[in-house]
């Protein structure tokens, strides 16, 4: 069973390429839509289920790429809400699959914790079995003091449904009293994303060919350089990786003054820092009691 970071070795060209790229600037935060899994699946003429299988192997693949040139947070659009009108059959073997996946990173507890990376799972899970939910869970507990790297894995993820959880975060904290109209503003939105205090992506990847973000960080790629590629998922090389990080410290200063711009965090009131505290607080308990359930 593949692990989550791949130990495999670069080739020299490419560590050559990567040690070049790391003198310029280097992106703090990438997110993928990994598509083309199943495309790779009819293109090699095997089942959809062994083509996502695959696609998994490429991210440990991508991560340990990432981990090997600093970035320090990676996102992977891994399944969306719309995904459940998929057949019954894909579906499942999705939700077997990733069951597997979530297993196989409980048994690489010190892994992770050499390589610092956390794992949190971004998305709506109340959409989820119990016993998927409480997998993530366990994941995102056991890593939750790694703090070298993160990986946010968006599953049962829409932005819009991401967005409309924000919305009601903050509209209860009106309710409650907790909040007033005032503190409703974009820095304050933006904590109440599923990605919270993450930086804002500065690139944004796409394989396959398709060129449209699919109800992907709507929000939080509002200044992201977007790099889409002919390239399918499982089919990505360390190159077309390089290629991606070399196009962006093209545009990287420009990409920097949009973020600073448009992107202003900084909440405005202590009243605000102590909700999102509270909001932040309440997901941890949430992880436990969803982990606890059924003990």
């Amino acid at each position: 069973m593949s692990s989550w970071i791949s130990d495999s070795t670069l080739p020299w060209h490419s560590i050559l390429m990567l040690r070049i790229l790391k003198c310029g600037r280097i992106p703090k935060h990438i997110a993928f839509i990994m598509d083309g899994n199943r495309r790779f699946a009819q293109k090699s003429n095997i089942e959809k289920i062994e083509g996502h299988s695959k696609g998994f192997d490429k991210l440990s693949e991508v991560l340990q790429w990432c981990l090997e040139i600093g970035v320090e947070e990676v996102t992977v659009y891994a399944f969306s809400i719309e995904n459940f009108k998929r057949s019954k059959e894909e579906v499942d073997g999705l939700m077997d699959l990733t069951r597997e996946k979530f297993n196989r990173l409980l048994e690489e507890k010190e892994k992770m914790k050499k390589h610092g990376l956390r794992v949190r799972v971004i998305g709506n899970k109340s959409l989820l079995s119990n016993d998927l939910a409480k997998l993530a869970a366990e994941a995102e507990l056991m890593t939750r003091d790694n703090n070298q790297s993160l990986l946010n894995v968006a599953f049962s993820y829409t932005s819009q449904d991401e967005i409309a959880n924000a919305c009601n975060i903050a509209v209860q904290g009106l309710i409650d009293g907790r909040l007033e109209n005032e503190d409703i503003d974009v820095p304050f939105m933006s904590k109440c994303l599923y990605t919270q205090d993450s930086p804002f992506p500065e690139i944004i990847i796409r394989t396959s060919g398709e060129t449209r973000l699919s109800d992907f960080l709507l929000w939080q790629g509002c200044a992201s350089y977007l790099h889409f590629t002919g390239v399918l998922w499982p089919e990505l090389t360390v190159t077309d990786f390089l290629w991606a990080i070399f196009k962006y410290q093209r545009v990287a200063e420009e990409i920097d003054v949009l973020h600073k711009k448009l992107l202003s965090r900084d909440l405005t009131s202590p009243r605000q820092e102590k909700f999102i505290e509270n909001v932040e607080a309440e997901r941890w308990s949430t992880l436990e009691r969803t982990l606890a359930a059924g003990d």
